[in-house]
């Protein structure tokens, strides 16, 4: 289950992810992060629990966007390390079957 939870710090607008994400979940995640388009936002993943490629492909384009990853779990961290360079998220679902299972 996805959980997300907005608060502001100042002009920081912070998105508190935890839970799973996956390929169900990233539109979603990507329609809240981009209701935010005049913020500095930044996505705070202390309580994230489990993720798949689509959402790590997520967490790259979003970081690669100017939105930091507070509290990145380290695996999270060197996935998005070994992935290499973000690619849009049409592309991601293309390469596995868009049921986001795949983790």
């Amino acid at each position: 289950m996805l959980r997300i939870e907005r608060s502001v710090r100042g002009a920081l607008v912070v998105f508190a992810v935890s839970g799973r994400v996956g390929a169900k979940n990233v539109t979603e995640l990507q329609r809240i992060v981009d209701s935010e388009v005049a913020q500095r936002k930044a996505l705070n993943l202390k309580d994230l629990t489990l993720v798949d490629r689509h959402a790590v492909g997520f967490l790259a384009r979003c970081e690669a966007e100017g939105t930091p990853l507070e509290n990145c779990p380290i695996y999270v961290r060197q996935w998005i390390v070994r992935e290499g360079p973000p690619c849009s998220f049409s592309e991601t679902l293309s390469k596995g079957d868009g049921h986001g299972d795949d983790a």
